[in-house]
């Protein structure tokens, strides 16, 4: 759970993650949260989603 930092990820939220072979390793994935920082979260918190070209474009301008 995530008791101590509740707006730190959002139900149904779509998050960038970050590559880290090591955190994959173990079944971890790095996501990007709410406050912009890089965290650590059990893969298994997430779904994967495929985004079309034109989503990701908006997302990079975004950043």
């Amino acid at each position: 759970t995530n008791k101590d930092y509740p707006a730190s990820l959002e139900v149904r939220k779509v998050y960038r993650v970050l590559p880290d072979p090591e955190a994959e390793s173990h079944r971890m994935i790095r996501v990007i949260d709410e406050s912009g920082e890089d965290y650590l979260f059990p893969e298994q918190m997430f779904a994967p989603v495929r985004l079309p070209k034109v989503a990701l474009d908006t997302f990079s301008v975004a950043s």
